[in-house]
């Protein structure tokens, strides 16, 4: 760490903690810490490790079975991975057929998802609402719970506020350690019956105590759906269209599963695996999603839009974004990391299902919010930032637009604050992460521990007063 960059790093920190952790010796021990964390890249060559739990042609390690999400993007021949189109399948029903099915009857479809997700089935029309019944009368909080648990302790970070609550559960629950399958599906439904709620409430005591707004708690409503009572909570007059419940309702679908290898949901097995309490596993899955690797990888898409809509003065002009996209690959725009967020995943190859079925109700909802010239400048930087990125870096790799890069273009037109982005993903993959962690209570079995190769160099106890 240079001297620059070292007096940036103590002026940060002196703005929080004014005292020790401000001075040089501090400074010090993180380079020192910094020096001896360092691995060789080399040696994961050496040693042929599995970095990031993927093979070397990019595939994920295959560490277990699952019967609840699938997500298909190539097939293998001889070793070669074969491009396919992107599907994705909730036990074994591919999203596209949910989410059309839903829409040609007319009906939000995430509570079934929710019910086909735990159970592996579809409900029949009683099944459904029953189902639906226990939710409606699981939303409520328990008593003191907003004052106490969400109020009294506001975070400038929502995804920390709800894993906080997710853990405060355990004290409203008389029989939080058993981890029977019937006690953990109580658990699941009660959890993702009241993480919307959880959600609201924490922005609001975020926008109160650190934007200076009124505060407002709307309670939910049992007539009505997640999406509807979401926006009914969140916004001051209580108002929604039926286009924007919609919406935020096929969010919700797309966002419930993604297979077992997603790191929040590989985070749920792996925590189940221990023998640990529900909410202690959801609440380490939160800690997962909030990564921008991960979950929050949806701002960080908006942000740099909003940086290509300041530097490029015709969002039609297609050599105009092109070249601002080439400055961007340069590291030499935006944040200067060399990536152009929302291009690529890291299984889809030709295109990612997700996106498809949300972006064409982004064309919609942008031409009711009289947006149409953004939706356009999406959809120009959509087509060419694979082409400027695979001539730039001189890779023919295939890069599938992910469902994050219009995800915030549609919360945004929602009107839903940045701020709940990555906490509206966790109020749907809560549906996927309770399956999987009832998956591993019934067929998992063993701890799960991979195992890491040490390469520290040996060395002897040296008396302190010869070091």
């Amino acid at each position: 760490m240079d001297t620059y960059h070292k007096g940036e790093m103590l002026m940060e920190i002196s703005q929080v903690r004014p005292n020790l952790f401000a001075t040089d010796l501090f400074y010090e021990l993180s380079a020192l810490a910094e020096k001896n964390s360092y691995i060789d890249p080399a040696l994961h060559t050496k040693y042929n490790t599995k970095r990031g739990l993927r093979n070397s042609d990019g595939t994920g390690v295959l560490i277990g079975l699952t019967e609840i999400g699938e997500v298909h993007a190539y097939i293998l021949d001889d070793g070669e991975k074969i491009p396919q189109e992107g599907r994705l399948y909730y036990r074994g029903i591919e999203i596209n057929d949910l989410v059309r099915g839903f829409q040609k009857e007319g009906r939000h479809g995430f509570e079934e998802v929710c019910f086909l997700l735990l159970f592996g089935k579809l409900p029949d029309a009683k099944q459904l609402a029953q189902f639906q019944e226990l939710l409606r009368e699981s939303r409520p909080l328990p008593d003191g719970f907003t004052e106490d648990m969400i109020l009294k302790a506001p975070s400038r970070d929502i995804m920390n506020k709800l894993a906080r609550s997710v853990l405060a559960c355990y004290s409203y629950d008389d029989n939080a350690e058993d981890n029977s399958v019937p006690n953990v599906l109580r658990q699941s439904i009660e959890l993702i019956a009241r993480m919307p709620t959880m959600a609201a409430y924490a922005y609001q005591a975020r926008a109160h105590y650190f934007g200076n707004q009124s505060l407002y708690i709307h309670k939910p409503l049992k007539e009505l759906n997640p999406a509807e009572n979401f926006l009914h909570m969140i916004r001051p007059d209580n108002q929604y269209s039926e286009l924007e419940a919609e919406i935020l309702d096929l969010n919700l679908i797309l966002h419930a599963e993604h297979g077992g290898g997603n790191n929040s949901a590989f985070t749920t097995h792996v925590v189940s695996s221990t023998d640990t309490d529900t909410y202690s596993a959801i609440a380490a899955a939160i800690g997962s999603l909030k990564g921008a690797k991960h979950g929050g990888a949806n701002i960080r898409v908006v942000n740099m839009i909003e940086d290509i809509k300041e530097h490029v003065r015709d969002w039609d002009d297609e050599k105009e974004i092109e070249d601002y996209l080439v400055k961007i690959i340069r590291k030499q725009a935006f944040d200067r990391s060399g990536l152009v967020y929302g291009i690529g995943h890291a299984v889809y190859t030709l295109s990612d299902p997700r996106t498809l079925l949300l972006k064409e109700k982004a064309r919609i909802l942008s031409a009711e919010k009289g947006m149409e010239d953004e939706f356009r400048l999406y959809n120009h930087i959509e087509r060419l930032a694979p082409l400027v990125i695979a001539a730039e870096k001189k890779v023919d790799k295939l890069m599938a637009t992910n469902v994050d890069f219009y995800s915030g273009f549609v919360y945004r037109m929602l009107n839903i604050p940045v701020e709940l982005y990555t906490p509206i993903f966790a109020m749907a993959r809560i549906a996927g992460w309770s399956a999987h962690r009832i998956e591993e209570i019934v067929s998992g079995g063993r701890v799960i521990r991979p195992a890491y190769k040490s390469v520290a160099r040996k060395s002897s106890y040296i008396p302190l007063a010869q070091r």
